[in-house]
């Protein structure tokens, strides 16, 4: 389930519960680096943004240092002028996010790194609707890949995902039970693409937006 934040940051950040998954909207700028990341992780972890140490993980997927001693996971992606954080409690969540944009090589590219049925599914489709249909896949694999703590060398073709009108569902998932992971569409705003996995039990999805971290 998917619920709308009807709180700020500070109130969120002391009541996330066991079975959910806040995700946050706010806008970025490339030259910020990772200090909106940290903002949000310091209002979670009661402590000042200048204390939050990260540490990178093997395929370079940030996450807090051991000092923190705490259960917090999460996860962030950004595209253009816009950044998505998820955060939750005893879980590693995915997320990724693409800007709506045309890409011309669409089918090309599926063929050459996604899965057969996917590349498949893609070639049925209108070439107007083509883009669109990538970049959701692209964004659902991204998602299950960084979940996983791995990044796209680990294979595209390795995990099949299948998109429909109400949900994207997770059809391979090579040495892994695809049983075990949940696999979400976040409707953010039109211009956006994104999608939430986690390996675990379903919880409710919190969605709300930061105007500023000021």
């Amino acid at each position: 389930m998917i619920a709308k934040h009807a709180q700020t940051l500070a109130n969120l950040a002391e009541c996330l519960r066991d079975d959910e998954i806040h995700v946050w909207h706010l806008p970025y700028q490339a030259t910020q680096g990772r200090a909106p990341l940290r903002r949000v992780l310091a209002a979670y972890l009661g402590i000042d943004a200048d204390t939050v140490a990260l540490v990178d993980g093997e395929h370079g997927r940030p996450a807090l240092a051991s000092s923190h001693d705490q259960p917090l996971g999460f996860n962030w992606s950004h595209s253009g002028d816009h950044a998505l954080i998820a955060l939750g409690r005893h879980v590693v969540p995915g997320i990724d996010v693409e800007r709506r944009r045309e890409r011309p090589r669409a089918l090309e590219i599926a063929q050459r790194y996604f899965s057969v049925d996917e590349a498949a599914a893609l070639a049925t489709l209108p070439a107007a609707d083509r883009s669109d249909a990538f970049l959701e896949l692209w964004t659902a694999k991204e998602a299950v890949l960084k979940a996983l703590g791995r990044g796209i060398a680990f294979g595209l073709h390795r995990l099949s995902i299948t998109s429909t009108a109400d949900q994207l569902i997770l059809r391979q998932l090579e040495d892994d039970d695809i049983h075990a992971w949940q696999l979400q569409r976040l409707a953010i705003e039109t211009t956006l693409l994104a999608a939430l996995a986690w390996r675990g039990g379903t919880r409710q999805i919190r969605l709300g937006t930061l105007a500023s971290l000021d």
